[in-house]
């Protein structure tokens, strides 16, 4: 009975085990699944990919007809055949035909704009009609045309497929039927984007609840992180490299602005320690693929965006949400940064919701979460000059009765007895972790009290922000002072120093005393 209950499950999920996944066998002409109308192509300086199948050795004439028109050919090979059109400007509407000596196929009012592809696990698949005024944002919709969106089918995979086996939502034009199961960070994310750039957003959902990161990265991705082999107590979709090879590898060959990702919940509880290789490892893994499947049309650097981890539990000591907060930015507390170049962070350990009937774990308001997404996009992958940041420490300094943090911004600050910690290394050589109430602050300082220490301790450390629901909503005890972005969590080692200062130009944190690298080991 349990075999055949596992058989209908993955039967309605999708799985595919076999290696012959050639998705054009049948000879026919068409265009891959990912195609369709009302799809958003991406815009010059790029040139976008289109592809599909055919009779063998046949020769396709695609036609771009709209604003501008172009033909161009290719000869199907192995059932496949592919052509790169010229630039095309923003707008539209455009019809594409593909046409062989004996059929056609055409796909109409297509737009040519920016194409975002939106990964990761529950919080991403968190639907629109779950948010908070989820019928307002339904029913409001409507006034954006020009933001389409596209969502992949739940598949997975032992190999890497060609082509997605299921769609779940083709590409649509916005309406209340269809948005309402599709992603709401995705969604609002577009949708803030349009309303600053004023042209098409194409909005790419491939995501699963539920989750972990080594899913959605390739076996090549998990190599640079000792994780050669499949891990055999993982089944389902989260066993390494399922998700990459079913609901992204199909479309690497598409051309792309960027991606945004929300995802780590899932391994607070797996391989934690690894997350800050994984996550950077996968990211790097992204853009190499994309920029090659593409002919070199999607940057190799393309602009990728993540959300930190919200909260799960008030009142938890579990390390494992903090910790994974602090390996998404490959333990430096900020990106971009050295180890995660072109890359955006919205902060949400800020934005608890305590009466979700989602589960806390999964907070209905996911439109400051897209807000500050679009902040980093539009500084990062648009050039705009505004701050996409909270506040984060530019100078640490420590003696016996305070630590005093400067930090890189204007600061909006509310007393708190708790919300920093310091380190207490005691003569026997053993530390705890005490809180630190903040005792004064100025324009860009903060001091905070050491009094918790016995005097014959050391301070060896300090953190900020170090658990799994810091604050309540929109009330941590530090923001920035002109953009109300939260400072996101911290952690630095004091121990044999008085202080750290972060380099002006590298952004790396130099001992004061010793000047050296900053190195982390209090985790």
């Amino acid at each position: 009975m349990c075999a055949l209950i596992l058989v209908l499950v993955f039967a309605s999920i999708g799985f595919c085990i076999q290696d012959d996944q050639n998705p054009c066998s049948d000879g026919k002409l068409r265009f891959a699944s990912y195609y369709g109308d009302h799809m958003v192509l991406e815009q010059s300086p790029e040139r976008a990919v289109l592809w599909g199948c055919g009779p063998l050795g046949a020769q396709v004439t695609v036609y771009l007809t709209g604003p501008n028109l172009q033909k161009t050919q290719a000869t199907v090979s192995n059932g496949m055949w592919r052509v790169t059109l010229d630039p095309v400007k923003a707008g539209g509407p455009y019809n594409i035909t593909a046409a062989s000596t004996t059929s056609n196929v055409t796909l109409v009012d297509v737009l040519f704009g920016d194409v975002w592809v939106c990964g990761g696990q529950s919080n991403m698949y968190f639907e629109v009609s779950q948010i908070f005024n989820a019928s307002e944002e339904l029913e409001f919709a409507s006034n954006y045309p020009d933001v389409r969106f596209f969502m992949v089918g739940l598949v997975q995979s032992e190999v890497e497929l060609p082509d997605f086996t299921k769609v779940s939502i083709p590409w649509s034009v916005p309406n209340k039927s269809d948005l309402a199961p599709f992603s709401a960070v995705c969604w609002l994310f577009g949708r803030y984007l349009y309303k600053t750039l004023q042209y098409p957003i194409g909005l790419v959902e491939s995501s699963w609840g539920g989750t972990v990161v080594e899913a959605w990265s390739s076996k090549r991705a998990l190599q640079k992180c000792g994780l050669e082999r499949d891990d055999n107590n993982v089944l389902g979709p989260s066993a390494n490299s399922f998700l990459w090879n079913a609901m992204i590898h199909p479309m690497l060959n598409m051309t792309i602005k960027g991606a945004i990702w929300y995802q780590g919940e899932a391994n607070a509880a797996y391989h934690r320690d690894l997350y800050s290789c994984t996550f950077p490892a996968m990211i790097r893994d992204w853009r190499t693929s994309f920029h090659e499947g593409s002919g070199g049309q999607t940057a190799n650097d393309f602009p990728f965006g993540f959300v930190q981890l919200s909260t799960n539990q008030e009142n938890s000591t579990d390390m494992g949400f903090p910790e994974i907060r602090w390996h998404q930015t490959a333990n430096n507390g900020f990106v971009p940064n050295y180890m995660m170049r072109k890359t955006f962070m919205a902060v949400a350990m800020d934005l608890p919701d305590k009466s979700s009937p989602y589960g806390t774990i999964h907070p209905r308001d996911k439109q400051d979460v897209a807000y500050r997404l679009t902040l980093g996009a539009r500084v990062i992958a648009y050039n705009e000059a505004l701050t996409f940041s909270g506040p984060f420490p530019n100078l640490i300094l420590s003696d016996i009765l305070y630590v005093n943090i400067t930090f890189d911004q204007e600061l909006s600050v509310t007393p708190s007895k708790d919300i920093f910690e310091i380190c207490c290394l005691d003569t026997l050589m053993k530390f705890k972790w005490v809180f630190a109430s903040i005792e004064k602050w100025s324009e860009t300082t903060v001091l905070i009290s050491t009094a918790l220490c016995p005097i014959s301790d050391e301070v060896i450390g300090v953190r900020y922000a170090w658990r799994d629901w810091p604050c309540d909503f929109k009330a941590c005890p530090i923001y920035g002072a002109k953009t109300s972005l939260p400072a996101p969590p911290f952690i630095f080692n004091l121990q044999s120093s008085s202080g750290w200062k972060r380099h002006d130009i590298t952004n790396h944190y130099l001992n004061i005393a010793v000047k050296q690298k900053m190195h982390n080991d209090l985790l």
